[in-house]
């Protein structure tokens, strides 16, 4: 394809979808303009002598490349799991153009300048999309997160509790609000996993196969708890802080009142918190299995009533895969499979299959899913159509029905909780900054390795 062309058709512009004639020159959206019958486009200063237009469907819609700002590619050390090839491919399959590369579950994590860089070095040649990095807020490294900071990293991801893995350990209270301290010094950002271990300690179990024993280890108020220790944290410090993949609504009158008090905090959730309940997961089946995990029914209803709200910012996958042998591990015990969804392929259709179950408009799910996580990651020009943004876009059939088959996706290992699902909607093609990504072939891989602007 040329360096200049159009695509013709409907298009989501200004947060509406109207019949639009989308201008890329150099992989930037030169003019948006409207179609005139039989005649060349009527547009907002737009060149007509584009040499390729590309006509969409009836039944496709031009949207924004998604912004997925919670993915574990896992490269370096546990490619096995997934790696920047298998995972970059899937999210241009599901429509996602940039991410950003949570700091574990990799050997070594991204705690360290020198980590970074290994995991750079990994990632570099090998992505089809754009990829950033979040640094991680460690025991050990606390102190020299400016160091990570200004080596690029978007900002920093910590556990308050045990994070499943050895070599990324969890902050604690008094860590807690000295990683705020030191990164309110540099405008720094705290992205936290929210479970308190005080809580999740007092309701243990021995763990089988019954989700609802699962649930229960796992208990609303164990988020709630470590949120109160975060808004407590930010009202102290000024730091801006994240609360990710929210699962309890039970947190949600608190975060919503701590934000009415102009407190920096933004709030993520995830799509198997919205496209699944309690009620649809039988015992035993561990690709259900996450950290915080999926509620009932009630619970799923409070959120998607919150992103009505303006109480959730955004809608990101936390795909967090492994090996088939580590999802099953136990046969069916949940004490002893690993926790982690795989969702980075199919994230936009699981939501938009939930969302219009309950009337809610495709513009808003591609708001969540795209121009919110661009905002939140101070991302400019992208997850938007307009003129002087990227041209990373996608080429979407809201309406196509398909059952999803595991082994069929691209992502590395033939496991996701959507295997058998029937979802709406199909990514057809994506445009990463004017090119369209090649799925198909081993052709060099075009995204570019970000860093924080």
């Amino acid at each position: 394809m040329s360096a200049e062309f159009v695509i013709r058709g409907r298009a989501l512009v200004d947060g509406a979808f109207l019949d639009a004639e989308v201008h890329v020159i150099d992989g930037t959206i030169a003019a948006i303009g409207r179609p005139v019958a039989g005649g060349p486009a009527s547009d907002r200063g737009a060149a007509t002598s584009t040499r390729t237009v590309v006509e969409l469907a009836a039944d496709e819609v031009l949207i924004p490349g998604l912004v997925d700002t919670h993915v574990h590619v896992n490269e370096p050390g546990r490619t096995e799991w997934e790696g920047f090839a298998s995972a970059t491919r899937a999210a241009a399959a599901g429509g996602v153009t940039t991410l950003i590369d949570m700091p574990l579950n990799s050997i070594p994590p991204t705690t360290t300048p020198e980590n970074l860089a290994v995991k750079r070095a990994a990632a570099s040649g090998a992505a089809r999309v754009d990829v950033g990095f979040w640094g991680g807020a460690v025991p050990e490294n606390l102190g020299r997160l400016r160091e990570l900071h200004d080596a690029g990293v978007f900002g920093f991801k910590c556990f308050l509790a045990p994070s499943g893995v050895d070599e990324f350990g969890h902050l604690d209270a008094a860590q807690l609000d000295a990683a705020l301290h030191e990164l309110a010094a540099f405008d720094g950002q705290l992205l936290v996993h929210a479970e308190d271990p005080g809580v999740l300690h007092a309701h243990e179990n021995g763990g089988g196969p019954g989700y609802a024993d699962f649930v229960a280890s796992r208990p609303p108020e164990a988020e709630l708890v470590a949120i109160r220790h975060v808004i407590d944290g930010v009202r102290r410090t000024g730091t801006r802080a994240h609360i990710l993949h929210l699962s309890s609504a039970a947190a949600l009158p608190e975060l919503r009142a701590a934000r009415a008090e102009g407190l920096p905090i933004t709030v993520e959730t995830c799509p198997h918190y919205l496209a699944f309940s309690t009620a649809t997961i039988p015992d035993a089946a561990t690709q259900y299995k996450c950290a915080p995990p999926i509620r009932d029914e009630a619970n799923r209803d409070a959120l998607w009533r919150a992103l009505l709200d303006g109480d959730i910012d955004l809608i990101v996958t936390d795909h967090s895969p492994s090996t088939a042998e580590l999802k099953f591990a136990g046969d069916g015990d949940f004490g002893r499979a690993w926790g982690g969804i795989a969702g980075l392929q199919l994230g936009l259709s699981a939501v938009w299959t939930a969302a219009a179950e309950r009337g809610i408009p495709l513009e808003l799910v591609l708001g969540w899913m795209s121009e919110g996580p661009a905002r939140f990651a101070r991302l400019p020009g992208r997850g938007v159509i307009a003129p002087g943004a990227r041209a990373d876009l996608a080429v979407f059939a809201p309406d196509e029905r398909r059952t999803v088959h595991a082994a069929e996706l691209l992502h590395k290992n033939p496991v996701s909780a959507f295997d058998g699902a029937e979802l709406r909607g199909t990514v057809r093609r994506t445009w990463l900054a004017g090119h369209p990504v090649d799925l198909a072939s081993d052709a060099a891989p075009a995204g570019t390795l970000l860093t924080r602007p």
